[in-house]
């Protein structure tokens, strides 16, 4: 995870030991078959990467994008800190659901469990 988001996951009592690092889990991306993003903005943002005219080109991100789906969780359609708007938010493999987090994540939860 990039450094100021395991400042917010120490915040909300996530062990360390739960997380895996950017630079391991970016080669494994591809054969992700579902990443699902939380409230995340720039830190997912393909631009970083994709985009030498983007502000935030360089940037280390988690490449998400990578993955053969993935649904992302938000509670509007805001922007992250930097101002961009997210290119994942619009790529193929992308789906959004609006709405509070958690409260969608226990009911996907409950689905899968049938």
């Amino acid at each position: 995870m990039p450094g100021h988001m395991n400042v917010l996951l120490a915040e909300a009592d996530v062990s360390y030991d739960q997380l895996v690092e950017m630079d391991n889990i970016n080669p494994v991306m591809p054969t992700v078959d579902v990443a699902v993003v939380i409230g995340a903005n720039d830190v997912v943002n393909p631009a970083a990467s994709q985009d030498e005219s983007s502000p935030i080109y360089g940037m280390p991100i988690i490449e998400a994008h990578n993955a053969k789906t993935v649904f992302i969780l938000k509670r509007g359609q805001g922007k992250g800190f930097s101002g961009l708007v997210n290119k994942l938010f619009v790529m193929d493999n992308s789906r959004m659901i609006y709405g509070d987090a958690k409260a969608t994540i226990s009911e996907l939860v409950n689905e899968l469990k049938g």
